[in-house]
Parts: structure tokens; sequence; C-alpha cells
């Protein structure tokens, strides 16, 4: 579906999904503003990059089962930029159409994050149904309630068993209680906000030779400047085997001496980087990865009524490129990276994970 309002905000959709719970909790959105539905990262990603919508809210990561490979490739090569973070608990329910009781369901339609979540319960419970990947937890939902045959039933948040007609058949699901997803705003143009105490700073970073001995080195000037290196994770350039950029997040914003004075010094040596944004990381103030207040009670089974906060188990990105010049309209200098022979910062997790 195509939308002309510049002012919207888009979402991994459609109505009922965690990504949308996520772009109520963020602090720049205001509750007047319209929200549009996207079928996928990729369609709410384009819609803010053509001018349809202002910012798309998209998920990024879970702190289960880690990236969603459609957002890390929109996160590499989009032209855009992160301006906001939200961290959102996330609650499992199985739901059903009304007369469908768990002895009667065969398949388990959901997003494949929820499915590997959620597999422990799926095993011991349903060991004989057949999981059924959908593009959210919510499409799941709703494609249950208006298209599958009987014996069907949908993994998503409680919530959407109310908004699709569903009966909840058991709640609280999930392989870890305490399931955290980030979700990050991306828009077209960045304008750097006010810093604060709690700035994050994401870039990518590609190496010369794409391999992780160059990384390392460049990891290596942030620790030099007391600057704390949060995230690093590679994904494949898809150039040749072996040849990875590298998604980091760094504590600060750019403006920060420490970190320009990073950045300076990479200008010299032999990679490049890509500017994603500077932003407050998410602190959980003011409606932050708080659990869902009306969820049904973990291990619940046959609960018929749905309760708790709009839920989608999906962690796309944004980009600004940093050429020679530097990204236009903005104070960040040029970045290149290469050898300089220091030590990856201590407590640093650097992750790899092939495109999926």
């Amino acid at each position: 579906m195509t939308y002309a309002d510049p002012t919207a905000y888009a979402y991994l959709g459609p109505e009922g999904t965690f990504t949308e719970a996520a772009l109520r909790r963020l602090p720049a959105y205001g509750e007047g503003l319209p929200r549009r539905p996207y079928e996928s990262v990729p369609a709410a990603l384009d819609a803010v990059r053509r001018g349809h919508c202002a910012t798309a809210v998209v998920p990024l990561e879970n702190s289960v089962k880690g990236v969603v490979p459609a957002t890390m490739d929109q996160l590499a090569e989009a032209e855009l930029h992160i301006t906001g973070e939200v961290e959102l608990a996330v609650t499992f329910a199985l739901m059903a159409p009304a007369g469908t009781d768990l002895g009667d369901v065969r398949e388990v339609f959901s997003h494949p994050h929820a499915l590997a979540q959620c597999g422990g319960w799926l095993a011991e419970h349903l060991p004989g149904a057949r999981a059924v990947p959908a593009d959210s937890t919510a499409a799941a939902a709703r494609e249950v309630a208006q298209h599958a045959g009987g014996g069907a039933a949908a993994i998503a948040a409680p919530p959407a068993a109310e908004r699709y007609g569903l009966r909840i058949l058991a709640g609280g699901l999930g392989r870890r209680g305490g399931a955290v997803t980030r979700f990050v705003a991306v828009s077209r143009a960045w304008f750097p906000p006010a810093r604060t105490a709690r700035d994050r700073t994401s870039l990518v970073v590609t190496t010369a030779d794409g391999g992780p001995g160059a990384l390392a080195e460049v990891l290596g000037l942030f620790a030099e400047r007391g600057i704390e290196v949060s995230r690093v994770h590679a994904w494949p350039t898809g150039e040749r085997l072996g040849s990875y950029r590298y998604f980091v997040d760094v504590d600060g914003h750019v403006e920060n001496p420490a970190v320009r004075g990073v950045l300076s010094a990479l200008g010299g040596l032999g990679a490049s980087a890509r500017f994603l944004g500077s932003y407050p990381r998410w602190s959980g103030d003011g409606g932050g990865p708080a659990g869902d207040p009306g969820a049904v009670p973990t291990g619940a089974v046959g609960a018929a009524e749905p309760a708790g906060a709009v839920g989608s188990a999906e962690p796309a990105g944004a980009t600004g490129a940093v050429g020679a010049t530097g990204a236009a309209g903005s104070a960040v200098p040029a970045v290149r990276a290469g050898a300089s022979g220091s030590a990856v910062p201590a407590g640093c997790a650097i992750s790899v994970q092939p495109a999926m």
C-alpha cells in the first residue's frame, strides 16, 4: 500500500506488532501523528526513502535470537539515518480461532524469531505441529484469523488476539523470560539532536581487507580515548567469502570531542565508514522496556481473554554516507580506517552472522 503523508510514521505491520508498540513509546512520536503499517522492513524504509513518510520504526535486534537479516541489509545499503531507539520487552501468546483447543493445533504461524524463541514450548506442548513463518507476529495472527484452515494457531503479542478476534490458548511463551527487542527510528535527513549524558553513535565500518585484524586496530582507537564500544556486529559484504562490514555502536555523540577525535584519526587509515547517526540511548524513562502490564501469566494455558500492551519479535536501519568531504549538511568528518596496532576494547563483544 502506498501513502503520501510526509508527516506519518511508517512501521513494520500489520497493526498489533511489537513494532507498533515501540513506535508509540518513541519519545519523538506524538500520539496525534498518523501511523502507517507496512508489510516488511524494506517496504517501511522505502516509504521514508521516497518521501511518503517522515520516519520509519523497524526492529533491529533481539536479545535471544540476535539481528534480523532484512534489517541489517537495509542498514548497510540505505541512505537513511538513525534518529532514535526503543527497547521493548517481548511476551508471546498462542492464539487460535474460537472453537480451536490446544489439542487441535496442527500448524503454528509466527515470525521466525518468535518461532525460535518459543521452540522449547512448542516441542513440549505441540510436538507434532508444523511451524509456518510469517512476516511478523501480527501478520501471523491476521493470517490465522482470515485465511488459515482448521487446526491453525499463531504466536503473537497478547493484544493481537483481541485485534483479530482470536482466543488465547496459552500465554507467557518464550525460551527466556525478559527477552527484549531493540527498535530504531529511521529518517532521510539527520539533524544533530542536542547532546545528552546518554548518547549513542552508530557507524558501519568497512576495512581495507574486510577481515577482523584491521577492525581490532580501528576499535583500539576508541579504547585509547576512553570511548565505550557497546556493539560490534559483522555482516557479509557479498563480495567474497570472509569479507565483512562491521556495525559499530559507541557511547557518545558525534559532536563530543573524544568521538570526533577518533573520526579524525581514522581519516588517514585504510578503511571507510558510513555514519548512521547519533541519538539518545534508550534508558527506559517515561515508557521504557517495561513488561506487558496485563499480559497473560507465564505458562497459562486455555486463557480466554487476551490482555497486555500492543506488541512483534522482529528486530533496518539507516545510513548516511560519509565520504572524503564528510556527510552533507552535517558536522561529521570524513572517516577512514586501517592499521594502528591497537587492541580491541575490553568488554566489547564481536559477533559474526551470515546473511539469511
